[in-house]
């Protein structure tokens, strides 16, 4: 879409949960974006002003309608998409449309997606001249910065990505829904629904092998649990003795054979597991090559000490969406299609002035 360069990114926010308070709390700190719309799938959030939607404890003349039409009326540069299940008629109205789309729903590449909806998706959006980008924490940033990391070696051998977190804290959000968390031992079908559920973990080995300059023949997951010791008492997610309250996949890409790229998560609810499993509370990264390079990256809050437990549970949100805003102007840049970080310049964040 076609905008002068002088003036802000015109930016909508598709719905208002728990990421998206998060961005619009960013958008209207930034001089070069303007929140210019907001979409809400319920009746009863139509109309109310998005600064009450958000929490920001003020109004900011911009009302939440569920109205697809009047979004696309609007002519945004960009909307943010951040639901937690995407629809791919949605985001197909919007590419097509020649708005640009940014988002959190389990986007990469589209492999997750599946062939049909990936296709559909690139069409849209070179028909709309408009470009589709996903990213996040992990699926997305971690990925990104794992490949940098490459930069001081002559060659890469093997590539891994590993997230390993005690999640119990957000076990009781929606989107832990599909892990299983508590299912009985040896669940017939857990595993099976344990590989749809991180299915973006795919897209990331993609990605990945293509900033690599590689090519991946084939994609296997394999995946192992571990069970709760004891009855867990978690907020929204009843784990009982013997159940399960741990989860080891593995996203691996092969290429002519060889395991090559690796996107790992271990996700636990407790420490009192059957195995124990160590957990780092970190992203663990490690380049094999020459030479090899390995990277701890720990994501802290500024002062943990004074933070409540709903601070705490929002730096979640932070680092799901920063990754996607920070990255508004790369995508309006760049070409029409699906787009990913081999396609855009580096990504970092901006320096602002104190918050008062």
């Amino acid at each position: 879409m076609e905008r002068s360069s002088d003036s802000p990114i015109r930016v909508v926010q598709w719905t208002t949960g728990n990421v998206a308070r998060q961005a619009v709390a960013s958008i209207v700190e930034r001089p070069g974006l303007e929140l210019v719309g907001v979409y809400a799938y319920s009746k009863d959030k139509a109309g109310r002003d998005i600064g009450e939607l958000a929490g920001l404890g003020k109004t900011l003349g911009v009302t939440a309608t569920n109205d697809i039409d009047a979004i696309i009326a609007l002519a945004p540069d960009v909307v943010l998409y951040m639901p937690l299940h995407p629809d791919v008629d949605h985001l197909t109205r919007l590419l097509r449309a020649g708005i640009n789309v940014l988002t959190t729903a389990s986007f990469l590449t589209g492999r997750a997606y599946g062939d049909a909806a990936r296709e559909a998706l690139d069409e849209a959006a070179k028909a709309g001249g408009a470009s589709l980008f996903g990213s996040g924490i992990n699926p997305g940033w971690a990925d990104q910065l794992a490949v940098v990391a490459s930069g001081v070696c002559r060659q890469v051998d093997h590539l891994t990505v590993f997230e390993s977190f005690d999640i119990g804290m957000w076990a009781g959000d929606a989107n832990q829904d599909e892990l299983g968390w508590g299912r009985p031992a040896g669940d017939p079908g857990h595993a099976d629904d344990v590989v749809k559920a991180t299915a973006p973990f795919g897209d990331a080995v993609e990605a990945m092998a293509e900033l690599l300059g590689t090519t991946i023949d084939d994609i296997r997951c394999e995946v192992e649990f571990a069970h709760a010791t004891k009855d867990l008492d978690i907020p929204g997610r009843p784990v009982a003795a013997g159940t399960v309250a741990g989860l080891d996949v593995r996203w691996i890409g092969v290429s002519g054979g060889v395991d090559i790229i690796e996107a790992h998560i271990r996700w636990t609810v407790t420490g009192e597991l059957d195995p124990a499993w160590e957990i780092a509370m970190a992203y663990l990264i490690e380049v094999r090559g020459y030479p090899q390079v390995n990277l701890r990256v720990e994501v802290l809050p500024q002062d943990m000490a004074s933070m409540s437990l709903e601070e705490m549970l929002a730096i979640g949100s932070v680092i799901t969406a920063m990754p996607v805003v920070n990255a508004i102007p790369a995508v309006v840049a760049a070409r029409p299609g699906i787009v990913t970080y081999a396609d855009l310049t580096t990504q970092s964040s901006r320096h602002l002035p104190p918050r008062a």
